[in-house]
């Protein structure tokens, strides 16, 4: 639930996708492959890489589907914090077990929504070296087909305002792959079957970026 006590927006997700589309198609040149394997329908986690300043919003504006991001209580400042929480998205405070953030992310999938998480936590090489057990624990608790997206290129041309952010007009290749199941079945979420299913993610994770970088050349 939000602050107000209601479900995240899927209405308000669906106008963010709009925007992103928008913005990311006129400011970046998109290419997208295997947005095809995002399934149409029910829940499903999108785990993205994360090395730009425009991940999020290149994924809410490629996605099929609209997205609700896990983002950094840092991100809700002045008129950001309205915006953010009227497109759907989700604060969450990385220093602490957040329990609103995570009802938050329980209940987009609960609804069969998206839910968009970066494992890493932040932004960094975007290689998925190192992951966080909460997307292993959204995966166990609901169930919900993990689909990894590889989100490259414009690190090598970077914006004069931000290096963070790619170049305008640069392409940036965003590559969706297969989805699978982070758990092993049983249904258990004890702490050695979160283990197991972060290794299991890392794997897949790690093994998309490498299958996307062949097919982009990145």
């Amino acid at each position: 639930m939000t602050d107000s006590g209601r479900a995240p927006s899927a209405a308000g997700a669906a106008v963010g996708r709009r925007i992103g589309i928008g913005l990311m198609y006129g400011l970046w040149r998109p290419r997208v492959l295997g947005a095809w394997r995002v399934p149409s329908a029910g829940p499903v986690i999108l785990a993205v890489n994360h090395s730009h300043g425009i991940d999020g919003p290149m994924l809410m504006g490629t996605a099929p589907r609209p997205v609700h991001f896990l983002i950094k209580k840092e991100a809700f400042v002045g008129p950001l914090d309205p915006f953010l929480r009227g497109i759907g998205q989700l604060k969450v405070d990385r220093d602490t077990t957040d329990r609103k953030a995570i009802t938050d992310a329980l209940g987009v999938l609960t609804e069969g929504g998206v839910l968009g998480i970066f494992p890493e936590g932040t932004r960094g090489e975007g290689d998925f070296a190192s992951l966080r057990a909460g997307l292993a624990y959204f995966a166990v608790r609901s169930g919900a087909p993990v689909v990894p997206v590889a989100v490259l290129g414009g690190k090598d041309r970077h914006s004069r305002l931000s290096s963070a952010v790619p170049a305008l007009r640069s392409r940036v290749d965003v590559v969706f792959g297969d989805a699978f199941e982070a758990g092993d079945g049983s249904g258990r979420r004890t702490r050695k079957a979160l283990d197991e299913a972060t290794v299991r993610i890392q794997e897949r994770l790690t093994a998309h970026l490498a299958e996307a970088r062949r097919l982009t050349g990145r």
